[in-house]
């Protein structure tokens, strides 16, 4: 497959690569996601050693996903830290504003950015592609007013075009389905708990260990509304035993389980902005 083209003749994959030989050292905000993992794996294949990858753990990442986030680092061969970040601290980010994203991604980066500077990282990198800056993502001006760099938007990669990137470097992840924080599941101005978390994560755990992959489980109080893909929802229904499906989500701490009939769609939760606005 052939690098995705820009506009400007060259390949999108030879202006990122330009973009890390012109910062020499960069610190990568790294989720593990196919995103950010495109970036530490073009910032490592161009740095090397002046390249480091560093995942934020918290309640809101699902164990799962960073244990991937570990294993990918190491296959990729870039050098990764840990550190941990303390959104559930702050009331302004558990309160679930609209603008919850900003508080969690200003956690973030006043964490890695003191980091960079102490390790002698002069920037800061995260996964923000240009598909991105089409949706409602508070998180975005948190990073730029602390002067995060974001490669892939710079360049206008969009998604579909990471995953291309992604598959071209050899990435076996490339297609792997997005998995932004578990505060996601939640609708606006519904609290955020540890305990809230660790329901919806088991649930969904429990939903990838039937099979589905490209999914969510939403919490609405103390209902779980589960998202499948739009192909998959009439075979759900005769292939899942319900009943025990139903005794494990009640387990984890729900008290209903419902199935939503227009399927999965992503920001779904964002239609609640219009009706905030006005």
């Amino acid at each position: 497959m052939s690098d995705v083209v820009s506009n400007h003749g060259l390949t999108k994959l030879a202006q990122l690569q330009a973009i890390f030989r012109e910062m020499d050292r960069a610190l990568i905000a790294y989720s593990g996601g196919i995103d950010s993992t495109l970036v530490a794996k073009v910032a490592v294949d161009v740095l090397g050693d002046r390249a480091i990858a560093v995942t934020a753990n918290s309640p809101s990442l699902m164990p799962e996903d960073f244990e991937d986030a570990r294993s990918q680092a190491a296959e990729i061969g870039i050098a990764h830290l840990v550190v941990a970040t303390h959104e559930m601290d702050n009331e302004q980010y558990t309160s679930n504003p609209v603008n919850r994203c900003y508080f969690c991604k200003s956690e973030l980066h006043d964490t890695l950015k003191p980091m960079a500077v102490e390790m002698g990282f002069p920037y800061v990198v995260d996964g923000v592609n240009a598909d991105d800056l089409l949706d409602y993502r508070p998180g975005i001006a948190a990073a730029k007013e602390r002067g995060v760099r974001s490669p892939l938007a710079e360049v206008g990669v969009s998604k579909l075009e990471v995953r291309e990137l992604a598959k071209q470097l050899g990435l076996p992840w490339w297609d792997k389905p997005s998995q932004p924080c578990l505060s996601s599941r939640f609708p606006y101005g519904e609290l955020i708990t540890t305990e809230k978390l660790h329901r919806v994560g088991r649930a969904e755990r429990y939903m990838r260990d039937l099979g589905y992959q490209n999914l969510r489980v939403r919490s609405d109080g103390e209902t779980a509304r589960i998202e499948l893909m739009p192909e998959e929802i009439a075979g759900f229904v005769s292939k899942v035993d319900l009943p025990t499906l139903v005794e494990a989500f009640r387990g984890f701490g729900f008290q209903y389980v419902t199935l939503d009939l227009e399927g999965y769609k992503s920001g779904k939760l964002n239609r609640a902005l219009s009706e905030v606005d006005n």
